[in-house]
């Protein structure tokens, strides 16, 4: 078997007389050639994803997804984390992203996938690039063939990259090995660039075939975000005239901090210009360093005895509020007697 990619034919004359190159390939230092056993589609998924630095998948075993969690443990550089439910592996790898920069989790078909739903929606909602890993049916299932469909697919379900659609910005069913290798790139990619979660489903069948696309590994080929430099410029003179008018100003930290990754940049952007400056609620912890700050900002009640009764709450170990008083939450709090 051929272990290179781009395995050509002998030189052949073309149109205007000249030879086309010669069926000569060479492997670059920087594209290492990997054995047989191990060139296959999930080992290159495992591959991909210790590139890009997730070391933890939190996965629910399925019967679609078992061959393929056995690539993923057969990586070094990965672990695989066992979860209860699809439910508690998405936030799991939420919460990995945020801690991490990227997370993934890894369920089977359908009722792994609609169960792991709500925490891709959340993920989407907070610009978190989460790797959503689905192990799909067998490729060769088709519904005009005899034999009933696979278990947990009625006929008239949609299809699991339909559902993810709205809450994904990237969507691929991987059911043959031609363009696997592009497809994963791209998922992978796609996901880091936008900071958003992106959905992968591959056939059952396809998890330990090798193919001469995974032979040779490349690095991933991401290209982050540019910013228009003319318009950078123009925020900045906006900015600047903006606050050397102000009077009192106040900077509020954003959760977009954390996905453009300049929460150091605020905390010397306050200190250098002395500006007192807020957190919102989804932004807390990350400018830690930062000096001036006032505390979270938030939506306030407008009935002053909620904070009457919360400023009590803060100085005393056993507050008493009223049943007609209401936490700054918007909660009713428990009935009974309220102090004097």
């Amino acid at each position: 078997m051929d272990n290179g990619i781009g395995s050509v034919d002998r030189p052949k004359a073309v149109g205007n007389g000249m030879v086309a190159c010669p069926a000569v390939f060479h492997t670059s230092s920087l594209a290492p050639t990997i054995p047989s056993a191990e060139a296959t589609l999930g080992s290159h998924l495992a591959r991909r994803l210790v590139e890009v630095g997730v070391s933890d998948v939190f996965a629910v075993p399925g019967d679609f997804n078992l061959t393929l969690l056995d690539h993923l443990i057969a990586e070094p550089g990965l672990r695989l984390v066992s979860c209860c439910n699809e439910l508690n592996a998405g936030y799991a790898a939420d919460g990995y992203a945020r801690a991490k920069g990227v997370g993934t989790c890894a369920v089977t078909f359908t009722v792994g996938g609609l169960s792991v739903l709500n925490a891709i929606a959340g993920a989407y909602s907070e610009n978190l690039p989460v790797i959503c890993v689905v192990g799909g049916p067998n490729s060769q299932t088709t519904t005009q063939q005899p034999h009933p469909p696979p278990h947990h697919r009625p006929p008239r379900l949609l299809p699991g990259a339909r559902c993810f659609q709205p809450v994904t910005c990237h969507q691929v069913v991987i059911n043959n090995l031609d363009d696997a290798h592009e497809q994963v790139d791209k998922a992978i990619a796609t996901a880091l660039k936008e900071s958003k979660p992106v959905y992968i489903s591959v056939a059952c069948n396809l998890h330990g075939v090798s193919h001469p696309t995974f032979f040779a590994t490349h690095p991933l080929l991401h290209r982050p975000r540019q910013s228009s430099q003319m318009g950078l410029e123009a925020a900045l003179d906006a900015t600047v005239e903006f606050l050397s008018k102000a009077v009192k100003p106040v900077m509020v930290a954003g959760p977009k901090l954390r996905v453009a990754k300049v929460a150091a940049a605020f905390a010397e952007l306050a200190d250098a210009s002395g500006t007192r400056w807020r957190p919102m609620p989804s932004a807390k912890g990350w400018c830690r360093d930062a000096a001036g700050s006032s505390g979270p900002t938030g939506a306030r009640s407008a009935r002053p005895s909620a904070w009457r009764w919360w400023s009590r709450r803060t100085r005393t170990s056993s507050p008493a509020p009223s049943s007609t008083t209401r936490a700054p939450w918007g909660t009713r709090s428990c009935s009974t007697r309220r102090r004097r």
